[in-house]
C-alpha cells in the first residue's frame, strides 16, 4: 500500500494543502474566537525576520517608530466620511468597560489615521516640524466574515506608517519611495516574490485616500495577493482634524499626508508563493534557520562533530541550528525540517565521519550530495544565494506564464477563472467593465503603464489593467 502523503497535494485541494502546511509546519493555530489566530514560535520567527528587514528599510527612509492607543473614540472615525464608510462593516466596538456602559463607545483600532491625526495636529506647528515621519508596529482588528489564517484574520499584526508633509509633491514622492524602496525591495530581494507595482483604481483605493499604490504577487494557484500598499491621503485627514502648519511665508497651510502598511498576510504570501507538496520553501535571506545540522545517529563522535559544525557555521555568519535529538527517529526529523522549509540540511552519520564528508540536502531546488566537512563554511553562502535567486526566478516565470493579454472584460474574467491573470487596456475596460468583472469575483488588481512602471494618474493614456481573482 502506498504511503499517505504528509500534506494534501496542491493539485487535489489547494486550500486544504495550505491549511495542512500551516498545521504540520507548526506555523499557527486558529484562536478561540472565530477569525483569530495563535502564531506558533516558528511562524513568529518568520514574522520577526520580516519585521527586522522591513524595520531597517523604514528607518532608512527616515521614519521613527512610535506607538498609538488600541482604543479610538468612535467619534474620531466619523470625522472623515469616506474613512468611516469604508471601515464601518469591519469595526469591533466596545460599549462597556469596568462593568459600566461607556459614555462614548470606543473602536478597537482597525487602522490609525484618525488617532494619529489627533496628535499630529498637536505636534505640527511650523514648517520646521515637517516632514513628520512616524511608523508603528501593532495589532489591528477588522472583523472578518471569511477568515483564513495569515491571509484574513479578525486580528492581525502589521506595521503602519503615517507622515505629514509641507507640499503635495513631497507627500507624493514619499509614498512612492516607500512603495518602491521599502516594500518592493523587501518583497523581491528578501521574500523572493515577484511583484507587480501599480496604482489602484478609484473603486479599490484605501478609504480616505486620493491615491493608493499597491504590490501584487501571484500565488501558486494563479490568484493574486495584495502584499503591501502605500497611500497618498491628500489633505482629507488634515482638514478633518485641522492639522495645519505655519509656512515660511507666514501663512497657515494644511499638511499633506501619507499612510502605508504591510502585515502578517506576507507570511501567507510566503507559503503560497514558494510552498510545494513537501512543505515550505523559505528564501535563505529571510530564513530564521538557514542551515540545520542533523546527527543521523547518537554516537558520541557524531554528536561532537555536529555541534562543532554548528558552531563553525554560526561563526561564519550563517543562521545555523543543531539537531542532535537522536531519541527522535532521523527520518521524522528530516521530514519536519523539510516541512519548515529550511534551505539546507547537513546530515552527519558514522559513515560520513569515516569519509570526512557530510550529506548536503538542498530544500529549494531539491537534491543531495556529499561535501567535504571542511568545505561547508565556504560553500554554503554561495549555495544559499543561488537558491534565493532561483525562488525569485520561479516566481517571475510563473507570473509571466500565467498572464494573458486580452481585449475585453469577458476575456479577462475567463482568464482569471482559468487560474491566471489578464492584462488589457484600461481604456477598453473602464469603470463599467470593472463593475462587470466584480460579478465574476474578479477585480482590477492595479493599473500599470505600458512600460510596466507605475502610472502618474488613473486616466493616463496607455494605462493597462492587471486583472485577477484574489485572496
Amino acid at each position: 500500500m502506498a504511503k499517505a502523503p504528509v500534506l494534501t497535494p496542491r493539485a487535489d485541494d489547494y486550500p486544504r494543502w495550505y491549511q495542512d502546511l500551516i498545521g504540520k509546519a507548526e506555523l499557527a493555530d486558529s484562536g478561540p474566537v472565530r477569525g483569530t489566530m495563535v502564531i506558533r514560535p516558528y511562524g513568529y520567527a518568520l514574522w520577526e525576520r520580516m519585521q527586522q528587514e522591513m524595520d531597517t528599510r523604514i528607518k532608512a527612509a527616515g521614519a521613527d517608530n512610535a506607538y498609538f492607543p488600541l482604543f479610538i473614540p468612535q467619534g474620531h472615525l466619523t470625522r472623515e466620511a469616506q474613512h468611516v464608510e469604508g471601515f464601518a462593516p469591519e469595526l469591533a466596538v466596545v460599549t462597556h468597560g469596568g462593568g459600566k456602559q461607556l459614555e462614548e463607545p470606543v473602536v478597537v483600532r482597525p487602522t490609525s489615521e484618525t488617532i494619529v491625526n489627533e496628535y499630529f495636529a498637536k505636534w505640527v506647528q511650523s514648517y520646521r516640524d515637517l516632514p513628520l515621519l512616524i511608523n508603528q508596529w501593532a495589532n489591528v482588528v477588522r472583523w472578518e466574515m471569511r477568515p483564513r489564517v495569515f491571509l484574513r484574520t479578525s486580528e492581525f499584526l502589521w506595521q503602519e506608517g503615517h507622515t505629514a508633509h509641507a507640499t503635495y509633491e513631497d507627500a507624493r514622492d514619499y509614498a512612492a519611495h516607500i512603495h518602491r524602496e521599502v516594500y518592493a525591495d523587501f518583497m523581491e530581494n528578501i521574500l523572493a516574490i515577484d511583484v507587480v507595482a501599480g496604482r489602484k483604481t478609484a473603486s479599490e483605493r484605501f478609504a480616505g485616500a486620493v491615491n493608493t499604490l499597491t504590490l501584487e504577487g501571484m500565488m501558486g494557484d494563479g490568484k493574486a495577493l495584495q502584499l503591501g500598499t502605500s497611500h497618498e491621503l491628500g489633505q482629507n485627514f488634515a482638514r478633518a482634524f485641522d492639522t495645519r502648519y505655519l509656512s515660511k511665508e507666514g501663512r497657515e497651510e494644511y499638511v499633506w499626508q501619507t499612510s502605508w502598511g504591510s502585515s502578517t498576510r506576507m507570511v501567507g504570501g510566503l507559503i503560497m508563493s514558494h510552498g510545494d507538496d513537501s512543505g515550505l520553501r523559505v528564501p535563505p535571506r529571510l530564513a530564521p534557520v538557514q542551515v540545520v545540522v542533523l546527527a543521523v545517529k547518537g554516537e558520541e563522535q557524531v554528536l561532537a562533530k555536529v555541534r562543532e559544525l554548528g558552531d563553525r557555521l554560526t561563526a561564519a555568519g550563517l543562521r545555523a541550528r543543531v539537531d542532535d535529538r537522536t531519541d527522535t527517529p532521523f527520518g521524522r526529523r528530516a521530514v519536519d525540517w523539510e516541512l519548515k522549509g529550511v534551505p539546507v540540511r547537513i546530515e552527519v552519520g558514522p559513515r560520513d565521519l569515516e569519509s570526512g564528508t557530510a550529506t548536503l540536502v538542498r530544500r529549494i531546488p531539491g537534491g543531495k550530495q556529499p561535501v567535504p566537512l571542511q568545505a561547508l563554511a565556504e560553500l554554503l553562502p554561495t549555495v544559499l544565494e543561488e537558491d534565493q535567486a532561483l525562488l525569485l526566478r520561479q516566481s517571475r516565470e510563473r507570473r509571466e506564464a500565467l498572464t494573458s493579454d486580452v481585449s475585453s472584460a469577458e476575456e479577462a474574467a475567463a482568464a482569471a477563472a482559468a487560474g491566471g491573470w489578464a492584462r488589457l487596456p484600461w481604456a477598453a475596460l473602464g469603470e463599467e467593465g470593472e463593475a462587470r468583472l466584480a460579478e465574476h469575483a474578479v477585480t482590477v488588481r492595479c493599473l500599470v503603464a505600458e512600460d510596466g512602471s507605475v502610472p502618474d494618474a488613473d486616466d493616463a493614456p496607455g494605462n493597462v489593467a492587471v486583472v485577477a481573482r484574489a485572496y
